[in-house]
């Protein structure tokens, strides 16, 4: 077998958060909440605590809605985070997400500058 050596890394370290954000979005349900918590007030009922805009969407609206358990739920929300794509907020014992559009708005940037 011949030796081959890579002159660069697979994935740079620059772009180990464009990959975390590719694999969060190759998901139809994370697809959808972003959807969903794009334009809270249409896709939510109005909740006891928080608002829907400015505090987020509790994460059990989220799994009522996508006819999941708590605990997937929670694991695509986590995914979403930990990508940058959403904001968790906790108030007493709920978890409230949201959009982080800055960051949504800079990850487009890159991904359209790297095509």
């Amino acid at each position: 077998m011949a030796n081959c050596q890579i002159d660069e890394p697979l994935t740079p370290p620059g772009n180990a958060a464009a990959a975390q954000v590719l694999k969060a979005l190759a998901n139809e349900s994370r697809l959808a909440i972003l959807r969903w918590l794009k334009d809270p007030r249409r896709h939510f009922p109005p909740q006891v605590e928080g608002d829907l805009v400015a505090d987020g969407v509790c994460g059990l609206f989220i799994a009522q809605k996508l006819g999941i358990g708590q605990p997937t739920a929670s694991e695509h929300l986590r995914i979403l985070v930990h990508a940058g794509l959403l904001r968790a907020k906790r108030m007493k014992q709920w978890t409230f997400y949201k959009r982080d559009e800055k960051r949504i708005a800079t990850i487009k940037r890159e991904l359209r500058d790297t095509w």
